[in-house]
């Protein structure tokens, strides 16, 4: 009996001993190594506009493969609802500011955007939208301006960013300025090769690289544009896997707003097919780049779309409530190494934190 006890007793501390090993093994499991990283945001693309655009569709949208999902919300410092200047400052910089600036807090201090932040550990970084390059969302990673609309000195801070890929309109801001200055010159002779239209194929051994297709912004997808964006992400990538130590690419589907703000869904629809298939790009790219995370998101709802007359496949009629931009939440996608940490429910200033510690940097 007393041997029993004692074999009872040692097989119940092995078992504790074991499962105390499995815990502390859960505890300091490795977190997933993120190399590249493919920020990707639908401007005013809601929950709303994903699933009228896949009712609309026949076939299943790339962003609808993503199985990891969260939601965020996208107040700017002072208003409920965010423009794009500070929502895309939210996002870029993990910092609140006013409606109107890009890239400062509302005191008007500069700071660093995950662009900044990542290319100076090395990483090679870009952006690619279809919209002017110097417009609020892409000048929330670039340039730390009081007033979005400083197009002109929007264009000057791309010669400070670190940004090796810029593809996008806004000719007109770089070289039709009121200065007199000609800035694709000057990106040229800081090391630049420039382009009016995307190339088809990558020049071997090109690192920095500035595209711009339009006067201001390239056509609507209803009139012309093409897949100016889905070639400039797969362009861009070509270029940015070069680097060692990983890239931060940002994507932006900038008209999806804009169609939103016209309460126009035929325009609405052709936008979101065009940001879904620059999704599939990224998507197929992080197939063969296990270390890839991507990232789909918005900055804010426009057009507070619903379906007041039932969802149905194909036969669906949207419905705006607004003009202008809402104060819903957003969703996020996420895919790839590190996925998981974007689930849930957060604020867009979280996003940059999530981003630096999968690359296992401090944020403050």
């Amino acid at each position: 009996m007393k041997a029993s006890f004692l074999s009872f007793t040692g097989l119940l501390l092995a078992l504790i001993l074991f499962s105390g090993s499995i815990g502390l093994a859960q505890q300091t499991k490795t977190p997933p190594k993120v190399k590249n990283v493919i920020l990707m945001i639908g401007d005013g693309m809601g929950l709303a506009q994903v699933h009228g655009t896949q009712l609309m569709s026949d076939h299943k949208l790339n962003i609808l493969t993503i199985q990891n999902m969260g939601m965020m919300t996208t107040n700017s410092s002072d208003n409920e609802v965010t423009d794009s200047g500070a929502g895309g400052t939210a996002i870029a910089t993990g910092y609140k500011t006013r409606n109107g600036m890009i890239g400062m807090k509302p005191d008007s201090t500069a700071v660093p955007s995950m662009l900044d932040l990542l290319a100076a550990k090395g990483m090679a970084t870009g952006v690619v939208v279809s919209c002017a390059v110097t417009h609020a969302t892409p000048a929330s990673f670039i340039a730390k301006e009081v007033s979005r609309n400083n197009y002109e000195a929007i264009a000057a801070d791309y010669l400070d960013s670190p940004v090796n890929v810029v593809i996008g309109g806004g000719i007109k801001h770089f070289d039709k300025r009121k200065d007199g200055k000609k800035l694709t010159q000057e990106m040229i002779e800081k090391g630049f090769s420039y382009y009016n239209e995307i190339p088809a194929k990558v020049t071997q051994g090109l690192k920095n690289v500035l595209i711009l297709t339009d006067s201001v912004h390239p056509a609507k997808m209803q009139e012309g544009r093409g897949n100016m964006l889905p070639d400039g992400v797969a362009y861009a990538l070509q270029i940015l896997d070069q680097s060692p130590e990983g890239f931060f690419l940002m994507v932006e589907g900038s008209q999806i707003d804009w169609a939103g703000h016209a309460n126009d869904s035929a325009y609405l629809l052709a936008e979101m097919h065009d940001f879904d298939r620059a999704v599939g790009e990224a998507l197929k790219f992080a197939a063969s780049s296990p270390e890839t995370l991507v990232i789909v998101t918005a900055d804010h709802e426009t057009g507070g779309l619903t379906f007041p007359h039932a969802a149905i496949k194909g036969k669906s009629r949207f419905s705006f409530s607004t003009g202008d931009h809402t104060g819903v939440m957003v969703p996020v996608y996420a895919s790839g190494s590190g996925a998981t940490s974007f689930m849930g429910q957060y604020d867009n200033t979280d996003l940059i934190q999530k981003i630096m510690a999968l690359k296992g940097l401090n944020f403050d």
